[in-house]
């Protein structure tokens, strides 16, 4: 096994940054303000793990797109927080996760949104910078590595490759892994409608690092 743990997508990001969304001057759909979410949403939402996700960095953007149809907001939040919340893996991971799947998507917006609750929860600019680049060497944990590349095999392959599998599965219990592709998939749905409706990143997030795009 590579030491390093770093999977054939290490570098795959960097043909997609000059693509970085939201790219264009206004959202595709204008988001439902945050203020008529119904208290019952409300009271969902604030149970996700950490401060990240709340004042400041609400993403009220990309919630109040999703509003546009309130019948499938409300069980989806549910979902959402629920499974954050349930998760075997720990809010870190779970954040190295949803930040590498921001990379790979080139959503701006999941990445400035999970800097702030990354750094909550100990994760450092130069994990940040591997994490856009896609090279895990310095990270300690074997574990934390191997959720990564297999994070990078689900968004190329669509699937788990057997060599992968063999190389980075054990790493992880069958729970761990169970959460793993379900966090990568509720991230692939945050992505793409971010990317699709190119949400705006709101403006008091406007300073906080975003992805490269040079």
């Amino acid at each position: 096994m590579n030491s390093s743990m770093n999977s054939p997508m290490m570098h795959s990001n960097q043909s997609v940054a000059r693509a970085i969304h939201p790219n264009e001057d206004s959202p595709r759909l204008a988001p439902l303000p945050a203020e008529s979410m119904r208290p019952a949403w409300l009271a969902t939402l604030a149970r996700i793990p950490g401060d990240g996700l709340k004042g400041a960095g609400f993403p009220r953007n990309v919630l109040g797109t999703i509003m546009h149809n309130p019948e499938t907001f409300g069980p989806f939040l549910e979902f959402w927080v629920s499974a954050k919340s349930s998760m075997s893996l720990s809010v870190r991971e779970q954040e190295l996760v949803i930040l590498r799947m921001a990379a790979l998507y080139a959503s701006d917006y999941v990445w400035k949104h999970h800097v702030l609750v990354g750094q909550e929860f100990g994760v450092t600019d130069a994990e940040l910078d591997m994490i856009e680049a896609g090279d895990y060497a310095i990270l300690a944990s074997i574990r934390e590595r191997a959720l990564l590349a297999l994070t990078d095999e689900l968004v190329e392959h669509r699937t788990i490759p057997r060599g992968a599998w063999d190389a980075f599965a054990h790493e992880l219990d069958e729970r761990a892994l169970v959460d793993l592709v379900s966090l990568v998939s509720q991230y692939v749905f945050f992505a793409l409608m971010n990317n699709a409706f190119q949400v705006a990143v709101e403006p008091a997030l406007q300073k906080v690092r975003g992805l490269n795009r040079a």
